[in-house]
């Protein structure tokens, strides 16, 4: 800012009132996450999305919309590795509601890609859906990105995720055993060619770069049933707590930060999510989230 703008700014301030200079302060734009609970998962998805303002303020018509899950692990649905495919249903059918030309909906899948596709029950989920297309990764699509980041300078990110005017992030919230937690931050990690296990020996800062250069519109987190231990991959019911919610917010940090309450803890206990928060990424002060119950 230069001089004339500064002191133009500060008169300006100067006329109001110490009380009316704080409520101005308030006023900034405040992160919102939105809780719906319920057993009907497509239901409670859409509620979700609505109390954020309804698929609509994302989606336009004709475009192309990118919902990435978690499908990472060959387990089916009540082992809660994957997100589950009543949420990634419900948002194919709020994008294509909402005039969405193509809905693509992919992951980079640690295990094999063709069992995780079919186990985690979202490719049965999306068969036969008009403008969907659920396919598994094609190698030569991963483009080098410069991300001039703190850690990573540059990355092969996957392009259908670039070239698409939406971006959907739907991780499920479950423990992980580096990282305490896997969320939205790190479910990223899905668009990432290369070497991926390069990235844990900074992992948190890594993945602030790649978020950074990556935005997700809109964040829905699946905690319908969350893994409380041995995750990410899981592979007993003991560890599984069912919740019957969905979690929703254009603000990824603060649905992340939200989230860790599910596990008892708090955002400042998770590398990952105080790492994109100082990086101003968004909000993992619970006191400055506004938390709406659809």
């Amino acid at each position: 800012m230069d001089r004339r703008a500064f002191l133009k700014t500060a008169t300006a301030v100067s006329l109001f009132t110490p009380s009316l200079v704080k409520e101005a302060l308030a006023a900034k734009e405040q992160s919102v996450v939105a809780v719906a609970e319920g057993k009907d998962y497509r239901a409670i998805t859409r509620k979700a999305v609505n109390a954020i303002g309804g698929m609509r303020r994302f989606v336009k018509a004709g475009d192309v919309v990118v919902v990435k899950p978690n499908m990472g692990w060959d387990r089916s649905t009540e082992f809660a590795a994957n997100t589950h495919p009543q949420v990634v249903r419900a948002l194919v059918e709020e994008c294509l509601a909402a005039g969405a030309k193509k809905v693509k909906v992919f992951d980079y899948t640690c295990n094999d890609s063709r069992r995780c596709y079919v186990n985690s029950g979202i490719e049965g989920a999306l068969k036969g859906m008009r403008n969907v297309e659920c396919k598994q990764i094609e190698q030569e699509r991963f483009k080098k990105v410069t991300l001039n980041g703190r850690f990573l300078k540059e990355w092969e990110l996957y392009d259908e995720v670039l070239s698409a005017n939406v971006f959907i992030n739907v991780p499920i919230a479950k423990h992980h055993g580096l990282s305490k937690v896997t969320m939205g931050l790190k479910n990223i990690m899905g668009i990432m060619g290369g070497n991926r296990g390069y990235i844990h020996r900074n992992l948190d800062v890594a993945l602030a770069d790649v978020n950074a250069r990556v935005r997700s519109h809109l964040t829905v987190i699946d905690a319908t049933r969350i893994l409380t231990a041995h995750g990410p991959q899981g592979g007993s019911l003991a560890d599984v707590k069912v919740l019957n919610k969905v979690i929703a917010s254009t603000d990824i940090v603060a649905a992340d930060a939200f989230a860790t309450t599910l596990f008892g803890l708090k955002p400042a206990d998770i590398p990952v999510i105080a790492t994109a928060h100082k990086r101003g990424l968004g909000e993992m002060d619970l006191g400055r989230i506004k938390v709406v119950r659809a």
